[in-house]
């Protein structure tokens, strides 16, 4: 459904009288006929006395098919056998629908969804998927997914959230210069040239309205100027509106709020930065009302950038064009020194996130503090402290905590996920700290075997304090399937476990 609020009364009907017990299967739904249709067939029948909601819905519009949580392994089989199954069992095909009667974007090529209820490929889930499509030597699929998000950047202007309509507005954490680069060291780093003009279209996105920066107007769309006259990034969403997906559980966050839209607005910030929802966005931990994620220049968005820098750049020289690789070489250069400035804590020996309205660093203790390492942003000194930062702060038998704050919220304590053991693990190796990598990587094995055995799934994230406790928290209940999970697992086993 291009624009599921075109159904108006009928959209907010099913969702706040929640029809469904997941906000997310209305507008995964596809329609049976047009929206027009549907939204005048509603308003002839909502008011007869024999009229039902759930009825009206079942008749008009076919339920999303969702990935089976009861695909259980066959009893001894090993877990990599497992995964190896899981991956066809996650891919989906290149879909032929009309685009106005469901919420789904078309992609040209087949992909790995992660499982459960979600049903479509996610941005930043897919990097870590693909670690492990590479173990399992799925070359074919690293590409396929690398050319869908190809196809996305050139027909949105950047990647969303995932190939929903109801995400557009959005992105996520920019991993597609490291998917490239990741299918480089299969397919030989003259690659990168291929994918030359979608890897700036993606910085462009990132860096949309610099150029009306100045000291009265400090920020604008995803980038903000620092007090130095440094260029930073933040999270942002184009929407100040309730989520679709979640439609219910925003309207009712901001039931007593003032500035609604506001509050949307950085909602829908927290889920383009993947953490969604965590202490680290809020003002006060235990108020989900105080989240101001686009006052916030996080470290992992702004690594990430350098990154992409950095990798343009590269482009650029085996392209022959050093002229152009010297401007993004420049670019990455003032980001990294800005990063030192603003984001690392001399006492602490740690990385923060900055908040740029209060003019200070935020104190909440997060593992986004490993991505300096992971893209040899930091010093040797200044890894050596967020190496003993990670062991005293966030170090439990089942691997490294997301943070230290226990809020409920599904990124934060006592969760950790697989996407941030890799950051750590490899940002460790970076810098030489292959035993200590080592140790968190066999716990985080060790917990993802152990689950496995007793249930015969991978999970989304896991309880890493109390391993036999299963992770929670947050607006839904833990997937199993699970992309990321599968991905990292069988990375990690190559390296520690062969």
């Amino acid at each position: 459904m291009k624009d599921i609020f075109s159904l108006g009364e009928l959209f907010e009907r099913v969702q706040l009288q929640s029809i469904f017990s997941d906000g997310k299967t209305f507008v995964d739904c596809t329609a049976r006929v047009d929206l027009s249709t549907i939204r005048n067939l509603y308003q002839e029948q909502k008011n007869k006395p024999d009229f039902e909601l759930l009825s009206f819905v079942n008749e008009h519009f076919d339920l999303p098919k969702t990935y089976s949580t009861k695909y259980i392994s066959v009893t001894g089989r090993p877990i990599d056998k497992h995964i190896e199954m899981l991956w066809d069992e996650l891919t989906r095909q290149r879909e032929e629908k009309d685009e106005e009667q469901t919420s789904l974007i078309p992609l040209p090529h087949s992909y790995i969804v992660p499982g459960g209820r979600f049903r479509e490929i996610y941005y930043w889930d897919s990097y870590f998927t693909m670690l492990g499509l590479q173990v399992s030597g799925r070359i074919d699929m690293i590409q396929s997914m690398v050319d869908n998000f190809s196809y996305l950047i050139d027909k949105f202007g950047y990647i969303p959230n995932g190939n929903r309509t109801y995400f557009l507005g959005r992105s996520q954490p920019p991993f597609y210069a490291s998917m490239v680069k990741l299918l480089s060291e299969d397919m030989g780093e003259n690659i990168l040239i291929n994918y030359l003009p979608q890897l700036e279209r993606e910085y462009n996105f990132w860096m949309k309205g610099i150029e009306q920066l100045n000291v009265k107007n400090i920020s604008v769309n995803r980038v903000v100027l620092m007090p130095d006259g440094s260029f930073l990034n933040r999270y942002w969403d184009e929407n100040e509106t309730p989520r679709p997906e979640s439609f219910k559980e925003d309207v009712e966050i901001a039931k007593d709020v003032i500035d609604k839209k506001k509050l949307f607005r950085n909602i829908r910030s927290a889920c383009e930065s993947g953490w969604d929802f965590s202490l680290r966005w809020f003002k006060n931990e235990n108020d989900f009302t105080s989240i101001h994620t686009t006052e916030i220049i996080p470290i992992d968005l702004n690594c990430l950038l350098f990154d992409l820098e950095k990798t343009i750049a590269k482009t650029y020289q085996l392209s022959n064009n050093n002229f152009s690789a010297e401007k993004y070489i420049i670019a990455a250069n003032k980001r990294k020194e800005a990063i030192q400035k603003y984001s690392w804590n001399t006492e602490s020996a740690s990385y923060f996130d900055f908040d740029f309205i209060s003019g200070k660093q935020k104190q909440s203790i997060t593992l986004a503090t490993a991505f300096p390492l992971f893209f040899n942003i930091a010093t040797k000194e200044q890894a050596d402290g967020v190496a003993k930062f990670l062991q005293t702060n966030l170090l439990y038998p089942g691997g490294l905590q997301i943070t230290t704050g226990k809020t409920g919220q599904q990124w934060d304590a006592p969760n950790g996920w697989a996407p941030l053991q890799w950051i750590a693990i490899k940002g460790l190796i970076n810098y030489g700290f292959t035993e200590f990598a080592k140790d968190i990587a066999l716990r985080w094995l060790n917990i993802n075997e152990k689950v496995y055995t007793n249930t015969g799934k991978m999970m989304e994230k896991y309880n890493v304090v109390a391993t036999d406790l299963e992770a929670g928290g947050g607006e839904y209940l833990s997937q199993d399937g699970f992309g990321w999970t599968n991905g990292v697992y069988l990375k990690l086993h190559s390296l520690f476990r062969k």
